[in-house]
């Protein structure tokens, strides 16, 4: 199931959360996540695709033309994989860090924990 937890790593970060076209990335988490998807933010808890749909779309809107990038390979064990980002404008060095930790089931991303370290720019 590891490579299986890896593609949905980095299909939540790279086809979902980088994807400015909406069809696509509605269609990415058609595939990605299960239909009662729970993701935890620091600030917040969505449940359900629908509402994932709405808070990938502000994501996008709130900071256009900033990339995630994976830091890092996917780490999986068992049903449960984790991979690091770094998040930034295009082509320029990234302005926060974070990981993603998730919980998938029958192949589909079941609960999402993204954490946010902070600037990995220094003081």
């Amino acid at each position: 199931m590891s490579s299986a937890v890896a593609d949905l790593m980095r299909r939540n970060l790279l086809d979902v959360f980088n994807e400015p076209d909406p069809e696509r990335r509605n269609a990415a988490i058609a595939l990605t996540y299960a239909p009662d998807v729970v993701w935890h933010e620091p600030d917040r808890v969505i449940r359900g695709r629908e509402a994932l749909v709405q808070r990938a779309a502000e994501l996008l809107a709130e900071f256009p033309g900033w990339v995630f990038q994976p830091d890092g390979p996917v780490s999986a064990l068992d049903d449960l994989g984790h991979l690091g980002y770094r998040f930034g404008p295009a082509g320029q060095p990234p302005v926060l860090t974070g990981m993603d930790i998730a919980r998938c089931k029958d192949g589909v991303i079941v609960e999402l924990y993204t954490f946010v370290n902070g600037s990995s720019q220094p003081s």
